[in-house]
Parts: C-alpha cells; structure tokens; sequence
C-alpha cells in the first residue's frame, strides 16, 4: 500500500485503484474509517483511477503524535499532502458523509487546487446545516414497509428524543436493502479508532460562515449526489447544501441509502463517471 508523510511526520497510507483515463480521483472516506468500505466505489475505477487515503490514525496510517490533528479542518492538510505526492497541479475531489466535511474544507482554502468537486452523501457541519429531527423521521417512514421497520423506527425516535443510544438498531435505514451484503459492509465499516471519532468535530474544526463565503464563489463544478432514503444526508438538506454553489448538480438515487454506489453500483458510477468526464 503506497504512502507519503505528513509535515509532522505521520505515515499516511493510500489505495491506488484502477487504470482509467486521467489523473487520480482523490477519494475522502467518512467516519473517520478505514476506507475499505468505499470498495472502489461500485466500479468507479474502470472509469477513472482513484487514490483513496486511509485519514490519520485509520486503516493503515499510522496514529498521530499529536491526537488534536484529528480534528476536520487539520485533515484537510492531509489530502493537500497527497496531491502533491500525486505531482497533480489541480485536482477532482470526493468525498462521502464525513469526508465531505474534509472535502468542502479543502475547497473553500485551496479552490486554485481544484478542478471538480463530488459530495456523495455528505456530511453538512461545515457549511453549518443541521438535519433536524422531523426531516429524518420522514425519510425514514418511506421505509414503513419493511419487515424491520418497527423496530428500527422506534429505536430512531428514542434517539432523536435523546433517550436511546442503539445506533445499530437503525442500521437498516441506511441502506437500499437491508439484506446479507449490507449487513457484512456495516460490520466491516464501523470505525476502529473512537478517539478519531470523537475529535474530528472538537471545537475549531469547522467554520461555517467563512466557509459558506468561500463556496459562494467557487468556480468549479459540484455533484452533490445523495440517496432516496439516505437517514444521514436527507435529499432535503443536500439541496440546500447544493444552493450554497454557484455550479452545483444534485442527484438524489432512486431506492438509496447512505451507500449509493453499493445499493445501484450500475446507477451510481454512471452519475459520477460523467460528472468526472465534465469539462
């Protein structure tokens, strides 16, 4: 697995995937988790070449000196250490849940480094949206049907209400087909380093206003691609997210959830590859 070092030291640990045409796509997992759970993101890579990071202190990067540097807006150092490994002069980007946090970060501070942005299901706390409680019960009630809805419902209100803390109950939400292939991708894309977790939004990692301030002006193209039944990235917050570009394409995937290139790969690569291919 190829590496490159961060200024301070840290051994930062990549997936180079794929022989398409072009410079690498960089790939931001969320979590922060290995980022084995991306695959090759339903078979992007027989379309584009992806370099896809481990975040520092997941995966097989090595664990930080300084576990501050775990924080959203230092990981964004990271990824610019990566391009200039690569020798790209600019770059595509994407990132999912999380790594979108990482992803619109480095946009707004290097736009003169991009030169296509994809978010897929992202995660909004850097430009400041919340998800509120109603806008997740009503994607969730699309899911009424399902055999372990009931469950899973119930668990999600006692969490919203602040009353339940069983995230695994509602698992099933975030995917198209809670059927063997989902539950093997959860279990293998849990996040093995809390401490990451935990301090990837302390205090000082995210800057809405001046972030926001940045996306109004940025002159590249956005895919903002989320699923129908996405509990995370609900279609209605990521249109909003969507609104804050000058350039921005949304795509909300017919019988999605979290993992769109998992519940459709077919569905899910054809959006990206042409949005990847734009000039």
């Amino acid at each position: 697995m190829p590496t490159c070092s961060a200024p301070d030291g840290t051994r930062l640990a990549y997936r180079d995937l794929g022989e398409g045409d072009g410079d690498a796509v960089i790939c931001v997992p969320g979590g922060p988790a290995d980022s084995r759970y991306l695959g090759d993101l339903g078979g992007l890579s027989g379309h584009r070449r992806l370099a896809v990071p481990d975040l520092r202190g997941t995966g097989r990067s090595a664990i930080p000196d300084d576990s501050a540097s775990y924080r959203c807006d230092r990981l964004v150092d990271d990824i610019e250490v990566l391009r200039v490994h690569l020798g790209l002069d600019r770059i595509d980007l994407l990132g999912h849940s999380a790594g979108a946090n990482i992803a619109t970060q480095y946009a707004a501070r290097h736009p003169h480094r991009l030169r296509r942005l994809a978010l897929i299901g992202p995660g909004t706390r850097a430009v400041g949206l919340d998800v509120t409680g109603e806008t997740r019960r009503q994607v969730a009630r699309l899911r009424k049907d399902e055999p372990w809805f009931p469950t899973a419902f119930a668990a999600l209100e006692a969490i919203t209400e602040g009353a339940g803390t069983d995230w695994d109950a509602i698992s099933p939400f975030f995917y198209g087909r809670w059927d063997t292939t989902a539950r093997q991708h959860h279990a293998d894309s849990r996040p093995a380093n809390l401490e990451a977790v935990s301090r990837f939004g302390e205090e000082g990692a995210f800057d809405p206003p001046a972030t926001r301030a940045a996306l109004a002006v940025l002159a590249v193209p956005v895919l903002l691609l989320t699923g129908e039944f996405d509990l995370n990235s609900p279609p209605e917050t990521v249109a909003a997210f969507a609104d804050l570009f000058p350039d921005a394409r949304l795509t909300v995937q017919p019988g999605a959830g979290h993992y769109p290139w998992l519940d459709d790969p077919e569905r899910f690569t054809a959006v990206a590859a042409d949005f990847l291919a734009r000039p």
